[in-house]
């Protein structure tokens, strides 16, 4: 019997992104986005932090995981998670009040930097939760990955298993999650349209060619990361720290976008600096190649934002 077609993710959507002044914020602190049933995309706001990460809770029978949990505290972001779980259980017929309550959620990490942890602590005492170390080892023990980053292992979150492995290069703990139910692989940090900081060249050579093949080995539809710092502009990105980003692309990405960075990082890969191609920027290393000139257009770019220089786009 033929796999099933992966569900259509809606990802048509108009994300929140930013205020252009700090006198007129306009934003929620989250947005909240049912990409598919049981598949939902959040996104802190630009208001709250420049970083704006995208956070993405995976329901399914018996249990559910969250990735990330934002770069600012996880109160909102906690309670916003609980409605959904419940909402998502009172719509399983077969289950009772009681299996409602004692429904697991699984909150781990697309890798440990700051702005995808800093909510942790809101869900540190939540009943019938597990948060997940963010460090390599305690990552390896949690999913089981015994060969580490190359071995693919799964997590069955009940009618619904995603495929989980290292990709290390970003940071030693990255992970890619794959849910075959919508052709969804997440990349955290590693893939995503806007500046990919590079620390270990050879582990992310390494990692880029094995996401390929693996994209390529599966019916993957959309490649997500936690971040969008790109413009429609090709090779243009929005400044260190942009507060107000209007003209955004999708954060999603196709698997002939993420063939085309791993080709772009193999000419670049060897040489410290800041690389600009159509769809991502590579920043390697963290000499001054790379920091004067991000630090550069920050501090210009906040500049603009506190006096007000920015003007909302007036066309379609």
């Amino acid at each position: 019997m033929a796999p099933l077609a992966p569900l259509p993710l809606d990802t048509d959507v108009a994300w929140i992104h930013g205020s252009p002044s700090p006198r007129h914020l306009t934003d929620p602190p989250l947005q909240v986005h049912h990409l598919a049933p049981g598949t939902v995309l959040i996104r802190q706001s630009k208001d709250l932090t420049f970083e704006a990460p995208f956070i993405l809770l995976l329901l399914g029978e018996r249990r559910a995981l969250l990735l990330d949990t934002g770069a600012v505290d996880g109160t909102t972001l906690r309670r916003i998670v609980d409605d959904l779980v419940a909402d998502w259980r009172s719509t399983q017929d077969t289950v009772t009040a009681s299996a409602v309550d004692a429904y697991d959620l699984v909150v781990a990490h697309t890798h440990g930097h700051g702005d995808h942890v800093a909510g942790d602590a809101a869900f540190a005492d939540r009943p019938h939760t597990t948060v997940v170390g963010r460090d390599v080892e305690a990552v390896r023990d949690f999913f089981g990955i015994g060969d580490w980053p190359d071995e693919v292992v799964t997590l069955d979150l009940g009618d619904r298993t995603l495929e989980i492995f290292g990709i290390p290069g970003h940071h030693a703990a990255s992970i890619a999650v794959h849910d075959a139910r919508t052709g969804l692989l997440h990349t955290g940090d590693t893939v995503y349209p806007g500046r990919i900081y590079v620390n270990d060249p050879p582990a992310l050579l390494d990692t880029f060619d094995r996401l390929v093949t693996f994209a390529d080995d599966r019916d993957v539809r959309h490649v997500l990361g936690c971040h969008v710092e790109m413009t429609r502009r090709p090779g243009r990105d929005y400044p260190l720290g942009s507060r107000y980003q209007p003209d955004e692309p999708s954060p999603f990405m196709t698997v002939a976008q993420l063939r085309a960075a791993r080709d772009a990082f193999r000419t670049v890969a060897q040489r410290p600096g800041i690389h600009h191609f159509d769809d991502v920027v590579f920043c390697v290393g963290e000499g001054p190649r790379v920091i004067v000139p991000l630090q550069a257009r920050a501090l210009l770019e906040q500049v603009r934002w506190r006096l007000g220089l920015h003007r909302r786009p007036t066309g379609p």
